[in-house]
């Protein structure tokens, strides 16, 4: 295994350690799934639907990449809503809390879907 395959396994672990710690024994680690990819995390829930989960820990922000890739596996999952967990530069896991202070980021057409619990049908005008 890779160095750079490597360090996103260990991250991926630790964020699916952190949600088990907030959401429950059904969060894991979902196996990979080539172009029907789901995402990198399973058991995560929003009002009964799944919200995708997609683990980075990559030095630069690739925003518009990563969130074409959350929504993508959202559809592959039938699921309300997808983010990206991205491993912000130099907090570490050795530092306490440091798992939640990772940030979470998604359109705002999933966060609206997250709250509501439904996806928007909003004309843009």
């Amino acid at each position: 295994m890779s160095k750079s395959k490597a360090k996103g396994t260990r991250f991926e672990a630790a964020v699916v350690g952190y949600l088990r710690g907030a959401l429950g024994e059904g969060v894991e680690r979902r196996a990979l799934c080539g172009a029907n990819d789901r995402g990198d995390v399973s058991g995560v829930y929003a009002h009964g639907q799944r919200v995708v989960v997609e683990c980075k820990s990559t030095r630069r922000l690739e925003l518009s990449r990563y969130l074409a890739e959350a929504e993508a596996e959202r559809g592959n999952d039938d699921a309300l809503a997808g983010c990206v967990v991205w491993k912000r530069p130099r907090v570490t896991d050795r530092e306490t809390g440091a798992m939640g202070q990772q940030l979470v980021l998604m359109t705002l057409e999933g966060f609206t879907a997250l709250v509501t619990g439904q996806r928007p049908e909003i004309e843009e005008g």
